[in-house]
Order: C-alpha cells, then structure tokens, then sequence
C-alpha cells in the first residue's frame, strides 16, 4: 500500500512548506496550490519524487501532478496542512455500483471462499482418492490408513465453518480472530442436534404437527434453544459474522477505550452468537425443513418432477447451506426401507460441474483458471464440487445455471427411473457401488446412474462450449472517439503533463461541437464538481479521462451539462455531457480535449493510429491468453 502520509509530507516541504499554502484543492489528476511565493517551491524535487508525475504552473497555480491516486494524496496533504477536506469527501467517494441483491451476494460468497479453494480443492480430490483405494478393496474404512486418510479428507469440511468464519470476519471488516471463535463455536460437538438427540430425551417439541416440528432439548431463559448440526455448513457462520461486524462497530463507540481490549471482543461473541444461535440458525433449520416438505410434496405428485427440482437446485442449496434438510430425510429411508430414492436424484450435480469446468477449460486459455480450474474439475468428479462452484462456475454465472440445468435434467431421469442407493457410499464416481443392493448380482440400479451421470456430462459441456463466453474480446478492447472535431496528437496539447504522456497514452480532439459521447460500456467513475472532466472506468479495465479544454476547472462548472452522475453504468455511444465551445473560447481556454488511458501501464500497448472500424484508441491487454 502506497504511504501517501510520507508523500504528502514531501510535497508539503517543497512546495514552500505549511505556512506558503494559502488554499489547496484538487481536480482529476493534480493538486492545485495557491503560494503565497512559488520561488520558494522547489519544482526539481517534486518532479523525481515517486508518486508525483509533473509540476505545471498555470494562471497562478502551483499544480502537483499526482494521477489516478490525486484524492488519497489530497485527503493526505489535508492532514499535514491541518485543514478539513471533508467538505470534498462527496466528490471524492465511489458510489456503489446498483448491481442487485443476487448479483451483490454471489460478489460476497465469491471473495469469502476465494481465499479457501485450493484446500478445498485438495481436501475434496484426498477424499475421493480415499473412496476410490476402499472401492477396490486396497484397504478397508476401518483400517489405520483409511481413518487417517478420511481425517485428512473431512477435516476441511467438517470444520468449514471455523476456516470461512476466518475470511468472512476479514470480509465484514471484524476482528478475525472473533470469526474463528464463532467458526469454532459452531462446530462444538455439544450443540450439534445429533449430539443432543443422543444424549438426552426432548424437553417438548416446538410446533407439533407442523413441518417445523422440532424437538427441543435445552431452553435458554425459556427461550427454546432449535438446534442443528452447524458441521460443514456455509450460510449460518457467514450471516453470524456479518451481524458480529455490526455488534462490534456498536460496542467500539460505546465502550471506553481502556476496556475496549477485552471487551469489545466479548461483548461481540456473547450477543452475535446467542442471537446466531437463538434465531439465525433456526431460520435456515426451518428453511431446510420448508425445502423437504416440497420436494416429498411433489415426488408424491410425479417422481420425475421431483428429481428434476432436487437435481435442478441442488447446487443452489449447497451454496446456502440449506441441503442438509435432505440429510434426515436420506438418513430414514435407508433405515427403514433400506434405501433411498429422493435425495438421489442430485447424483449429476457434481459430474455437471466437473464437465462445465472443463469445458470452460477448452474454451478460456486463462493461466489462472487453469490454476483452479483443473484441480477443482477433478475434485467434482470425486463428488466435491465446492471449489468449482464457488472458484469458477458461480463467479461467471452462465456456466454455474447450464450446470443446474443439465443437473436437473439428469435429475428427471433418475427420478422417473427410481434411481436407488442401498448404503452410504464413496462421492462422485466412487459413489456407484452403493446403488448395486447387497446380495444381489443385479447391475441395472447401477447402470442407471452411469448413464445419467454420463449423459449430464455430455449435455452440460455441449451446452457451455455453445453459450459460455469469455468475458473480455477483441471487440471490448475498442474505444470510440468520444467527441465529434479534429484529431491531433497529444504533444500539440498545451500542458506538459497531457502532451508528455505523463498521465497516460492517448489522443486529443478540437471539437467541432459540444457533445461528449460514452467511448466504451463502463462506468462514471470520476465527475469532477466543475464538470470539465469525466473518468470512466470500461469493462475492459481502460480508467479512460476525458479532460474537455485546457484550464476550465477556473470555469467552475459554466457552459457545462452533464447528462450523468458519478456510478452510473453507461452505453458506448450514449450521449453523457453537453458543453458550449464558442462560448469556452470567447472565455479565453483552449477547447482542445486529451482523451488518455490513465492506466495505460496496465496494458500492453495503447494503439491509437492504423485503426479501422472507427476506433479512436485500442488497448491490447498483457495476456492475451
């Protein structure tokens, strides 16, 4: 992280020091110092410090050309001034992209497991290595080795909540020590419904009769204490810790701070967790026993149906947490019928994402989706498809629904053809023995869930070659010219920061009318008060500035009509700015316009001549592949 207090420091030296700034304030790219006497700015130590790019004086400025990074210094160069920016700060934030709820929460789950999935990935290929070596008989689950190797293998998941409390707290900005306590809390053997269920008759059962009938074992205060079995889940640690983020902000306001030490932490721990256990992890109990009911509903209706909404949304489910409402359900059938038929249709689920993954291989020559993406394929077709879900398919979307489509397909058929499993088996591959019945020589059972889990392969692969596309192309990489006039290069600019390329590579425009037109699709991301200049942000990843005229910051907003807000998403060729040039050269400024990549160090190379197509520039990314 850039030190932009020691930055600061240095321009406020050399500028004359604290008591030769009569006033600062900023535009887009550069301080703006107003000195009680410029001979005492010292232009030559300013220009070889690191992080400031030029000095340019103009109609009484002393401008300290910073780049991207301007606000950061500013805000800085306010403290050592000992002045308030705040009344800037508006200008100066990024207001949040309107994105939605779903797309917002795929964003969170994404970077909260990111950090997660290459042991996650090795965890899921151990395992499926462990089931595959008892498949041939090499060593039994009882043996030495095969507990050593399922305790390697299952620990990861098992304890999934500690490990995601961790990255979830850094997420949510709370302690990260506290998302471990409240990961670890969950996984505690003594609060597990299963535990409870073992040692101890119900107290009552809490809505009897209904499809939230809980047994209760312990109350808390009278408050009836719903449990479940928080091992391996996902949803209740994230949405703990979201709520632990917002306990401590509270509690670091009110309690003094020669005890905020010990007890903001506890106070954090003792209200997040009895509210997580005493209401956020009921909700998600009584989610799961809501999802049961239907699917027992509608498999009573048509079996097929019912497997395609098991098989279609399964990975949905994984993802909140919510398909351990099937557990108890699978657990009973094969007690008391001696198999199962309604949790099975899921059985695709993995081998669809193992398929899509590789298919996204063959399509997207990306180094690091081949990182994870290789790894996380093998890891789903051993039945662990975690990191492929939430390490490749989820954060790109088409390929994550082509995998529940095909998935829910497969499901159908396994529904319609009664698909069965007789005993808990291995996962993925090594899960189709257990659907050969004990004692029987019979192979149909088995042959039925190979051709589905074959056939969802070919489907979900087909189908991702056919509408899977990469997010960044040839033609993303195009940049229109944003204003109608005469083209020249940047050297015929006059200000040296422009025209030496300093602040980016690009082209100028002499307008020939006032109308400023989006270049790429991409974002407002800077609109300057005065509205002279503009900063988009294209999908690409080109930070594209627009800076209408030389020195018409000194205009303060006059003859200009921005169509737009800073944050809102726009169109390549959508009209986002008017401005009267006659009247800006009657003012006495130049009308010239840069139009810079302010990143262009991020690229390649910035083409900007030889260009067809009407493109004004191109940016040619670093890795093409």
């Amino acid at each position: 992280m850039a030190n932009y207090q020691k930055l600061a420091q240095i321009i406020v030296k050399n500028v004359g020091g604290k008591d030769n700034v009569n006033s600062v304030t900023h535009c887009v790219t550069r301080l703006r110092f107003y000195l009680q006497d410029e001979s005492k700015a010292n232009d030559e130590v300013l220009k070889n410090t690191p992080g400031v790019i030029s000095v340019v004086k103009s109609g009484g400025q002393y401008q300290v050309v910073i780049g991207n990074t301007v606000t950061d210094v500013y805000d800085a160069v306010c403290k050592v001034l000992g002045i308030n920016s705040d009344s800037n700060e508006e200008n100066n934030e990024k207001l949040a992209k309107k994105e939605g709820i779903f797309n917002t929460f795929i964003d969170v789950i994404s970077k909260i497991f990111q950090p997660t999935l290459a042991c996650l990935a090795a965890a899921g290929m151990i395992k499926g290595v462990n089931g595959m070596f008892e498949a041939f008989g090499w060593y039994s689950a009882n043996s030495g080795f095969g507990l050593l190797m399922d305790t390697i293998g299952s620990s990861m998941f098992t304890f999934l909540p500690i490990v995601l409390g961790y990255t979830a707290a850094k997420r949510f900005k709370l302690d990260p020590f506290v998302g471990l306590v409240i990961g670890g809390a969950l996984c505690m053997n003594g609060i597990q419904a299963s535990t409870l269920a073992q040692n101890g008759k119900a107290v009552y059962t809490l809505f009897k009769g209904t499809i939230f009938a809980t047994p209760i074992y312990k109350t808390v205060f009278g408050i009836p204490l719903i449990t479940m079995d928080y091992t391996s889940s996902v949803i209740p640690v994230i949405l703990i810790v979201l709520f632990a983020s917002q306990c401590q902000k509270i509690f670091k306001k009110i309690v003094p701070q020669v005890l905020a030490f010990f007890f903001v932490p506890m106070l954090t721990l003792l209200f997040s967790l009895i509210i997580g256990f005493l209401a956020i992890g009921p909700i998600a109990s009584f989610l799961s026993a809501i999802i049961s009911w239907i699917v027992m509903t509608v498999r009573n209706f048509s079996p097929a149906l019912a497997g395609l909404i098991v098989g279609g949304f399964w990975q949905v489910l994984v993802i909140f947490g919510l398909h351990w409402g099937f557990i108890p359900i699978y657990m009973n059938n094969l007690s008391t019928l001696g198999y199962d038929n309604v949790m099975m249709p899921f059985f695709a689920g993995t081998f669809t994402q193992c398929a899509v993954v590789l298919a996204m291989l063959v399509k997207n020559k990306s180094k690091k989706l081949k990182e994870i993406g290789w790894p996380a394929a093998i890891s789903s077709f051993f039945g662990v498809s975690e990191p492929a879900i939430y390490g490749v398919t989820l954060p790109n979307k088409t390929p994550f629904i082509i995998s529940c489509i095909a998935s829910g397909i497969a499901g159908a058929f396994f529904g319609q053809f009664n698909l069965r499993e007789f005993f808990m088996g291995g996962m993925g591959i090594f899960e189709l023995p257990a659907m050969i019945k004990p004692g029987s020589n019979n192979l149909t059972n088995m042959y039925i869930g190979l051709v589905g889990a074959i056939g969802s392969m070919i489907l979900a692969f087909v189908l991702t070659l056919i509408f899977y596309k990469e997010k960044v192309n040839e033609k993303d990489n195009s940049i229109a010219q944003p204003i109608k006039g005469k083209v020249v290069n940047l050297n015929e600019v006059p200000d040296a920061a422009f025209s030496s390329g300093a602040l980016g590579k690009g082209l100028a425009i002499e307008p020939s009318e006032g109308e400023v037109y989006s270049p790429v699709n991409g974002s407002i991301q800077i609109l300057f008060p005065t509205h002279h200049a503009i900063g988009i942000k294209a999908e690409n990843g080109a930070e594209i500035l627009i800076h209408i005229g030389m020195d018409t910051v000194k205009l303060n907003g006059k003859y200009f009509e921005p169509l737009v807000k800073q944050g809102d998403h726009v169109k390549k060729g959508q009209l986002i700015e008017k401005f009267d040039v006659n009247q800006i050269k009657k003012a006495g400024y130049p009308t010239v316009t840069p139009v810079i990549i302010t990143n262009s160090n991020d690229f390649k190379e910035v083409k900007s001549d030889e260009l067809k197509d009407n493109k004004f520039l191109e940016v040619i990314p670093k890795d093409n592949n």
